[in-house]
This record gives C-alpha cells, structure tokens and sequence, in this order.
C-alpha cells in the first residue's frame, strides 16, 4: 500500500504493537521472539518496566531545554560512563552517526594541531559507521557509498584484522592522525578479529602518536560480554563511540574521549541541539543502572557461550554453513550461499533474525534472554539454516 514514506527502507509487512520482554505481538496479534532486538538497540527487552518508568517520569517533568544550560542528567550519565570506561570526557548527541561525527572531527583537530594540514584517518573495508556524508565516507561497503560522490576525503582503506596494511601506511602516509575501527564489525557480517588485534593497533597508534578511535556504537553496552569490547583487551582508546543500547529506544550517542584527545573540543568547535537532554540521559543512566543491578553483563557472557555452544552442535558438520563466529550476545552464522530468504522465513515461525553481508544470519538478541528463549531460536535458526539452499 502506498504511503507518504520515502522508500530509504523496505520493511517486512509487519506493523508491531505492543511489547514485552523479549517478544514483540503484531497488529494481528501473533507474538515473535525478537533476536534482533532492533538492531543491537533494545539489550533490556521491550517496555521495560525501569526504563518505561524513567522516561514517564522525565516527560512529565523536563524533556528539553539546551545546552545553553547545565544539565543535571548529562553530567551525571557522562561521569557513569566514563568510570564504567576509564575515559575522561564525553559529548553527546542523538545517534551513533553523528557519535562517529564528532570523532572524526576531533581527529581532524587533533590532526591541526599536530601542524597536519590535511590529516587523514585509517579505516577498514567492511566496516560500518553511519549513514551521513562523512561516516558513509568511512565507511568500508561501496554499496552504502554508491550515487554519493564525491565523498570526503583523508580516509586511508585497508582490510580489516590485517596490521601488517596498517604498519605499511604508517611508513608511507605521514598525515595520518588516528585509525577508527569497530572491535567486532557487525554490519560486516559479525567479523571477530584475533585476539591481539586491538593490542596491535594500540601499540602501532602508541608509536605514531596517533588516536585509536573505536566505534563501538553495537559492540558497546554490555552486547559482547563486558561493558565495551575494548575490555576484553586490556587497553583503552583514545576515542570511542556509542549508541545504540546506551538508550535501550531513546535516541542517543556518545564520543568519549581520554588524555590528549579529552580536551581537543572548546566551546565553538561542536555542538548538538538535542544531545544530551534530560528525556535521552535519564533513560541512558536507567539502562546502565539497571544492567548493574540485575548483573546483565554475566548473563549475557553465559548465554553467548551456550547458543555458539549450541550452533557448533547443531551446524558445523553443515556442508554449507562456512563459519559461526561471535562473542557475548553478537552472533553470526556465514553460510557458503546468500541467504536474504531466511528473514521472512524466520518471521513466519514467530522469530525475528537478521541477515547481513547478505550470506550471514546475525542475532543481537535482548542481553535478559533466558536459556528457554534461546533454544527457540537456536531450534529455528537450526532448522533455517539446515534446510537453506543456494
């Protein structure tokens, strides 16, 4: 049926209500487990009943003024998060966008500073990181790209978990300023890099005097086990970025910052009309309290053991499943055929999947999920994935 949308999406025809947990019910009254909880956003499930509180509270109190003003919740979210983080400072805005925005101008400056004139940034094929004219630029699929040229400039390509591209541009590029790169890439196709990556490339930013800027907009929050997937290192960025499950549904983005890069923005050099109001910070400092509280983090590092336990059983002697790679909460399934088919599939049995980089079924189930809930998907998934053919 047509309607006033512009066409930037091609939605399933499915209109949802109402939800609860980790299910969704239609218009039609059919209930779906949903495992992909709006892509990585709702890691409490839906309507939770903390966060629903919050937000009914704040909107009957204060929803906006600006950042003219001091705001009570923004300081208090932004000290949350950077003693969860170890990082020293934060801005905030209202997507993951334009979270990466504010990192990639804050390489720039960095950059000018360094007496740069034109600094470049180093990034990875594959990789993902928005949408607008200078994250689409950086990112790594020329589909999102294709019809936007020209696009802007000072990004370095090289492929992802690969050191030995990013030494090699640091012997030939002396205007690079900083690499951006997702711990995990998710768009991608769930690509777990080695263990030692992130480690590498601190040591080969530590040596340039370059930022490490990590986008950490689906991996953060909790969704790989720990708060940020940098943790699982031992190292800290100089630069990170979230979203996504920061406001479990309420838009909004993060760019932390430490040491030399905490205090490269001043007054003038950025700013955001909406980010970081009352409505958007208060639900954010629900979200992070409650994952605390109710000790979500170790369910969700129990619960991604078991489904990468349960799908190894299930699918590696597939001829046609090629890989199962995840960590925490974020998993994919590659398969040897594109497999787009199985989303519909997938929503006709009551679940709701994802399939990215066309031939891998991601889940990016809600961190609360219980072991009976994801034996429904791990079930389903299985017998999708089973009987998939070229």
């Amino acid at each position: 049926m047509a309607n006033s949308l512009m066409t930037t999406y091609a939605p399933l025809p499915i209109t949802f209500t109402k939800g609860e947990g980790v299910f969704l019910w239609d218009n039609n009254g059919k209930r779906y487990l949903d495992a992909v909880a709006g892509v990585a956003v709702c890691s409490l499930g839906h309507a939770h009943p903390a966060v629903a509180e919050a937000i009914a509270e704040q909107a009957n109190t204060l929803i906006h003024t600006s950042n003219l003003y001091q705001i009570e919740h923004q300081v208090e979210l932004g000290d949350k998060l950077c003693a969860l983080s170890g990082l020293d400072k934060v801005f905030f805005s209202n997507s993951g966008a334009e979270a990466n925005e504010a990192a990639i101008k804050l390489a720039r400056l960095y950059g000018k500073q360094q007496g740069i004139e034109r600094p470049n940034i180093i990034v990875t094929r594959g990789s993902f990181h928005g949408r607008t004219l200078a994250t689409l630029s950086a990112t790594g699929n020329r589909k999102v790209q294709a019809g936007f040229s020209p696009l802007v400039d000072g990004f370095v390509r090289v492929n992802y978990n690969d050191i030995e591209a990013i030494k090699s541009v640091a012997k030939s590029n002396s205007d690079v300023v900083a690499i951006l790169v997702e711990p995990v890439q998710g768009e991608g196709g769930v690509i777990v890099p080695d263990t030692d990556y992130l480690k590498q490339l601190r040591d080969i930013c530590d040596a340039n005097d370059w930022l490490l800027m990590l986008d950490e907009i689906q991996t953060g929050i909790g969704r790989t086990g720990q708060w940020f997937a940098f943790q699982h290192s031992d190292i800290k960025p100089d630069v990170m970025t979230l979203a996504k499950a920061l406001g479990n549904g309420v838009p909004i983005g993060a760019c932390l910052a430490s040491g030399k890069a905490a205090s490269i923005f001043t007054p003038g050099t950025h700013g955001s009309t909406f980010g970081g109001n009352p409505l958007a910070t208060r639900a954010a400092l629900t979200v992070l309290k409650t994952i605390q509280q109710d000790n979500i983090i170790a369910n969700t590092k129990t619960m991604g053991e078991y489904f990468l336990a349960e799908f190894s059983t299930k699918l590696s002697a597939i001829d046609h499943v090629k890989e199962i790679r995840g960590v925490g909460l974020m998993i994919g399934i590659e398969l040897t055929h594109d497999c787009g088919e199985l989303v519909a599939k997938a929503s006709e049995q009551g679940l709701l999947i994802n399939v990215t980089a066309a031939n891998t079924i991601r889940l990016l189930p809600p961190l609360l999920i219980n072991k009976e809930q994801a034996d429904e998907v791990i079930n389903i998934v299985s017998d999708l994935v089973i009987s998939s053919t070229a």
